[in-house]
């Protein structure tokens, strides 16, 4: 089978230097990948570094290679357009339709999937202009990852950063996968609350009563839908994965914490999605120093307390009209007689039913649930990778917006 062709485009920003990691692990998955860069990247990282790397010629204008018509030819054979990083310049130009340079001349005659990463300083991301180039490219069809937050040129830090290549990789992973459908980010302009991982409850300074979940299918859940174009904000309760590229991340350690952060993310989101291990219970008492082991002596017992129910809460009372509430239940046993009565009980729209255990789903790269509607509707979903599963579930999601 012919290779994904996948054009890289880099524009003149100093994180230009962090494309040769997205454009190695491009090539080291089996894409063909041909970098456009612009005439101001080259400032940052030489055009020999580019052909080296990708294998392929290097070239900012138009009068290369004339005969073979690149400014038309790149855009038009491509299944995918990458811009990392994305500068406000290349946003503005993109947005307008200039096409003064090779890369926005692709741009323009590309009919595959584009991706853009900005990197900016804050202060330009946030500007009106900046702000409406990005809403006319994301209203195209274009899926603008949002910047990360963290050290910027020099000492300053904000939102602007370039997100991990490895990130940006996925996004680009995941909207080639979708192959044609890429096309149309069906999540474009949609608000997404996302909760992942599993909350602790502290006992003592030490300890803490927790649970096996590693956020995997919450962060996979977070991925696809960036890479559909949404809006994501994701709550991570004690997880140790990488941010996903173009997700707002809000870090979280217990069910109340949870809550809180739930409920002030909820007031602008189109969907909620639990996929959080929440606590249903924590210690009564928290020991303010750490709780000794006494010789000849049983310890005391643990008095435990109910923590708020989170996705029931969120059902009940729609942040609003409209909104939808997806939740999870893992269950050990009577897996879809318990899930049904959940489904009930809780009052969310869809509820992704899963068995657990020691070595199932918690920690592993793959699942096997399924979809409960509160229709009466039952989608299987077959043991496989965990991005599948979402994208499972934003498909019945968007069925449902529309």
């Amino acid at each position: 089978m012919a290779k994904p062709r996948v054009v890289l485009g880099v524009s003149g920003g100093i994180a230009a230097y962090k494309a040769c990691e997205l454009l190695r692990r491009l090539t080291e998955s089996g894409h063909e990948v041909r970098v456009v860069p612009t005439a101001a990247s080259l400032h940052f990282v030489g055009e020999a570094t580019w052909s080296a790397l990708s294998g392929q010629p290097a070239a900012t204008e138009v009068w290369h290679d004339v005969h073979q018509v690149p400014h038309v030819r790149i855009g038009q054979e491509a299944d995918l357009v990458v811009v990392a990083p994305a500068t406000a310049d290349l946003l503005a130009r993109a947005a307008h339709g200039l096409a003064d340079d090779l890369l926005t001349n692709t741009l323009l005659t590309a009919r595959a999937p584009v991706v853009l990463a900005p990197a900016m300083h804050t202060e330009m991301w946030e500007h009106p202009a900046t702000r409406a180039n990005v809403a006319t490219l994301r209203e195209r069809g274009a899926v603008v990852i949002e910047p990360a937050v963290g050290r910027l040129t020099g000492a300053d830090t904000g939102k602007g950063r370039l997100p991990d290549p490895e990130e940006i990789f996925e996004v680009c992973r995941r909207v080639l996968a979708r192959g044609p459908e890429g096309l149309v980010p069906d999540l474009a302009g949609r608000r997404i609350v996302i909760s992942a991982g599993g909350t602790r409850e502290p006992l003592d300074p030490v300890r803490y009563l927790g649970n096996r979940s590693t956020g995997l299918q919450g962060y996979a859940l977070a991925r696809t839908a960036v890479a559909r174009g949404a809006r994501v904000t994701l709550i991570a309760a004690n997880t140790a994965l990488p941010d996903p590229a173009g997700a707002d991340v809000v870090r979280v350690q217990t069910a109340v914490q949870l809550r809180e952060a739930v409920l002030k993310a909820a007031g602008e989101a189109d969907v909620v999605v639990m996929a959080a291990a929440v606590a249903d219970f924590r210690p009564a008492v928290y020991a303010t120093g750490k709780i000794k082991k006494r010789d000849g002596r049983e310890p005391d017992a643990v008095a435990l307390v109910r923590n708020p129910d989170i996705l029931a809460e969120v059902s009940a009372e729609r942040a609003r009209p409209g909104q939808l509430v997806v939740g999870f239940a893992a269950e050990t046993d009577d897996v879809l007689a318990n899930g049904r009565a959940k489904l009930a009980r809780k009052g969310c729209d869809l509820l992704v039913v899963n068995e657990v255990g020691e070595d199932k789903t918690f920690g592993s790269a793959q699942n096997e649930a399924v979809v409960l509607g509160a229709d009466g509707s039952e989608h299987p979903v077959p043991y496989g990778p965990k991005e599948a599963l979402a994208d499972t579930v934003w498909d019945l999601v968007t069925a449902r917006l529309d």
